[in-house]
């Protein structure tokens, strides 16, 4: 042991640490530490000003704060010495080591002692401080490469980290660990899937079931919607498994499935909820390209449902005028199919040069009368002049999506009214 110096008072914090993470469960207790510190200082004469203690891992720097009050209080002269069960316990990191080889350079820590060891402020000591403090540095940086390189040589073997999911549990037997199904759950979590996969069930009527049927989690709880979903996404159910998420990673695990690819690829393809469109933004042919006749604003869209005696919906498509209250006239509903048959009977009595079709409805117009006329020539059928551009818009009325009705009607050379569900050419005023 080093001489101390006896005009300096020294002033010892006995400081002890273990930290909480799985790497030091070997390391002494903290009491443990306290305790034989505590003997060694009365064994020597040492005089303790205090004992601090926390549970931080010292793997960083700036991370423990009771390590960082006492730095503070060394440098305001409240201590000038540490006393600490070995350098490790004092740092793992290059930035906690630092301060303490600044607090020695700049006089006011004059002595670290250790149950084996002192370090006081001279270079060979200081330099033995530093290759301890470094080597338990050099411990963590490798144990946490080993544990990585363990991990990632399971995943390889077929083996997940972390606990499975409901429907399997980790057994061990005779010293080997595997992953087996749970006979009280695996039953029930396959048929869970089939339910979504071939009836189309949702996951709240999956939960009902799961509920009705007493399953619950290892916990004893019922699952909730939110975990009934997750293991509804979960690929280990058909052997595959991603480690770590999100990593893009994948393995084959080792256990038994208990579901295949097909049943999988199929729940999740009833598990996509189409996008919410917009506000407005459904597929409406005919809104804003015809105006209420009585207050001139536009004609919109509506879809109504209706519940059939089979149990079966109907869905039906009406058009109104947007206007404010103000409109002084009715504004009726009328329903699409009613509205497509007076503007086919307006189109059959229109002008053709009002039919103004544009490059999409012109590529479609040639395309349809060459299959069309193909198809009356192989029946023998005279047609003529009988697949006029009338014809083809009527068609389009009648067959052609959305976008194309709304491009054949906006295009017509004429403007369109809408009063009391009937089509008109001029404005009541």
């Amino acid at each position: 042991m080093i001489e101390e110096k006896k005009d300096i008072k020294l002033n010892y914090c006995l400081y002890a640490r273990k930290s909480s993470e799985s790497d030091e469960r070997q390391a002494m207790s903290i009491e443990s530490q306290v305790k034989e510190m505590s003997t060694l200082a009365a064994k020597e004469n040492i005089f303790i000003k205090e004992i601090r203690s926390e549970s931080y891992s010292a793997k960083a720097s700036g991370t423990r704060p009771v390590f960082g009050s006492i730095i503070d209080d060394i440098k305001k002269g409240y201590f000038n010495a540490i006393l600490t069960w070995a350098p490790d316990r004092l740092s793992r990191n290059a930035g906690d080591l630092g301060s303490l080889i600044d607090l020695m350079d700049a006089k006011k820590l004059t002595t670290i002692r250790t149950y084996s060891q002192s370090f006081s402020d001279s270079p060979n000591e200081k330099f033995l401080l530093m290759i301890l403090c470094s080597q338990a540095k050099l411990e963590n940086d490798n144990r946490g490469i080993n544990v990585k390189r363990g991990i990632r040589a399971k995943c390889e073997m077929g083996w997940r980290p972390c606990m499975p999911p409901l429907g399997y549990y980790n057994r061990a037997f005779n010293g080997i660990k595997d992953i087996v199904i749970d006979p009280d759950r695996g039953a029930m979590v396959s048929e869970m899937f089939n339910k979504v996969a071939y009836l189309g069930q949702s996951g709240r009527e999956v939960k009902n079931w799961l509920d009705s049927i007493g399953f619950s989690t290892r916990s004893g709880k019922k699952v909730t919607l939110s975990q009934i979903y997750l293991m509804l996404k979960n690929p280990f159910y058909y052997g595959q498994f991603e480690y770590p998420l999100g990593g893009g990673k994948w393995y084959k695990g080792s256990h038994e499935p208990l579901i295949s690819k097909e049943v999988f690829d199929k729940v999740q393809s009833q598990l996509v909820v189409p996008r919410k469109a917009k506000w407005g933004s459904k597929g409406f042919a005919f809104k804003h390209i015809i105006k209420c006749a009585a207050c001139r604003a536009s004609i919109v869209g509506e879809e109504k449902f209706k519940k059939l005696l089979d149990g079966s919906v109907k869905k039906h498509i009406y058009y109104h005028c947007s206007g404010s209250k103000e409109c002084k006239y009715t504004k009726p509903y009328i329903r699409e199919e009613k509205l497509i048959e007076q503007l086919a009977a307006f189109i059959d009595n229109l002008d053709e040069e009002y039919i103004c079709l544009n490059g999409r409805l012109k590529s479609g117009y040639y395309e349809y009368k060459k299959i069309t006329s193909n198809v009356l020539r192989s029946n023998s059928v005279d047609f003529s002049e009988a697949f006029d551009i009338k014809s083809y818009a009527k068609y389009i009325l009648n067959e052609g999506v959305n976008q194309e009705k709304t491009d054949l009607i906006g295009g017509l050379g004429v403007p369109l009214y809408l009063y009391n569900g009937l089509i008109c050419t001029n404005p009541l005023s």
